[in-house]
């Protein structure tokens, strides 16, 4: 057994959690307290030494309002997670303390008329394989579709495969509802509906416990996965930017990498010719035909070609998308990390990518935000020194592109860059003692330094 903090009964607090699955192995513990955050090297050296006291995992919320009462009254730290699958060290108890794992809280309550009800420990593709039969699927997915849950995507995500049609999590429209579960000295349930959620919507768990979810879902379309080459840079992200703004052609990812990013796709180098340019496509059958003109309109070749049927067989080209992308980079060479950039128009991108050089690859996923289509980043970083990271930052924000950092852990200064009075105020009511994912919301622990507000 793990060498619990001194100041906390955990006797007490062991034998009051009784009847819920608890987890105590060393070893289990490292592994739950972690996510992949090492993607960064400033946060795999601030993050690499912390993990919980307790990992406990609760099947229903009522184990979860129990996990709450203990927490509370015992004054110990609380994380909560998924499946681990972020990179920002969202779901690392800086604190110690325990950890909430909700993977077994994973009931899909009910499926209708577009809307759907499920727990957060829900997995992204399990739901698919149901939904999909009934013609609905998630309207987005990030890259580790396979193992993540619906609530680690709502509490750390951003947007993903789906976002060029959907825009990103925290858009109006895309969370209909949720349950949380406060940590007050009584601890409660609340129902939050409409714009509520953007109380505790990528909050990181920091302002309440997720329990349910309530989520519009997408017509469930036959997606053909190709890949495409180019001569350059400059023609995939201007055919990137053309699809993704014609409306009539229906696709879920639009991925482009610069020639100097391909040869780390390892697995699809027989599709990739050396010194090209590619885009990584969903796009639905049904639009097949006028894609194929679109793509001979922009000189592009179309290299690999997998039928919606096809698809469901091995590995998804979405595995190759997103921070996938920067996973295979880093199989190949271990010292690249990455950047997220909004560069809102392919002319910036080209600006950077000229500023830069292959010190800074171009990987773009074009989305939706703010009603237009724009090209953003996850660019692979060569990286040498944290200054010289920094300076990349600040160069590309004095260009007019906006980086949201993923080397930091902290909530507002990673995405949004300012203080979220709405989600501090909710936290101030939910979890008066600041023992939610304690050190990650810089509102609350720039106002209230010892930690809590009583």
């Amino acid at each position: 057994m793990t060498a619990f903090a001194a100041e906390i009964p955990w006797e007490r607090a062991i034998a009051a959690l009784s009847g819920i699955e608890q987890i105590t192995d060393p070893n289990q513990l490292t592994k739950l307290s972690q996510d992949y955050y090492h993607f960064s090297p400033i946060l795999a050296a601030q993050l690499a030494d912390k993990r919980a006291d307790l990992v406990v995992r609760p099947t229903s919320e009522v184990d979860v309002l129990r996990v709450a009462q203990v927490c509370t009254r015992y004054q110990i730290p609380l994380t909560v997670r998924g499946a681990g699958t972020g990179n920002y060290g969202q779901c690392v108890p800086l604190k110690g303390g325990i950890v909430l794992d909700l993977t077994k809280l994973n009931q899909i309550h009910w499926i209708r008329q577009g809307v759907a009800s499920v727990d957060p420990g829900v997995r992204l593709a399990n739901f698919d394989k149901q939904a999909r039969p009934e013609g609905w699927e998630w309207r987005m997915y990030p890259s580790t579709y396979r193992t993540a849950t619906v609530g680690g995507f709502f509490g750390g995500g951003s947007g993903g495969i789906g976002s060029i049609t959907y825009g990103q999590l925290r858009d109006r429209g895309n969370l209909n509802a949720v349950r949380v579960v406060t940590l007050e000295n009584y601890p409660q349930v609340l129902e939050l509906r409409g714009d509520a959620v953007q109380q505790v919507n990528h909050a990181y768990g920091t302002n309440g416990i997720i329990t349910r979810l309530e989520l519009p879902l997408a017509p469930a379309y036959d997606w053909a996965e190709l890949i495409i080459t180019f001569p350059d840079l400059a023609t995939v992200a201007n055919f990137g930017q053309v699809l993704g703004e014609t409306d009539g052609l229906m696709k879920k990812l639009i991925t482009v990498c610069a020639p100097s990013v391909c040869p780390y796709l390892t697995a699809l180098q027989d599709y990739l010719p050396k010194g090209q340019a590619c885009a990584l496509v969903m796009i639905a059958e049904s639009s097949l035909e006028l894609f194929r003109e679109l793509v001979q309109e922009f000189g592009g070749r179309i290299t690999y070609e997998k039928s919606a049927l096809e698809a469901q067989k091995g590995i998804s080209l979405a595995e190759f998308t997103w921070n996938h992308t920067t996973l295979h980079a880093r199989a190949v060479d271990p010292t690249i990390t990455y950047l997220q950039t909004f560069y809102f128009t392919v002319e910036r991108v080209l600006a950077m990518e000229k500023e830069f050089g292959d010190e800074v690859m171009i990987h773009l996923e074009f989305l939706r935000g703010e009603g237009r289509v724009m090209p953003a980043g996850l660019q692979l970083v060569r990286y040498t020194t944290p200054e010289r990271l920094d300076e990349i930052i600040a160069l590309h924000e004095a260009a007019g592109c906006a980086i949201a950092n993923p080397h930091t852990y902290i909530l507002e200064d990673g995405g949004r860059k300012v203080i979220d009075p709405v989600q501090l105020a909710f936290k101030e009511f939910v979890d008066p003692r600041g023992l939610l994912n304690p050190g990650k919301m810089r509102a609350w622990f720039e106002k209230y330094p010892t930690g809590s507000r009583v």
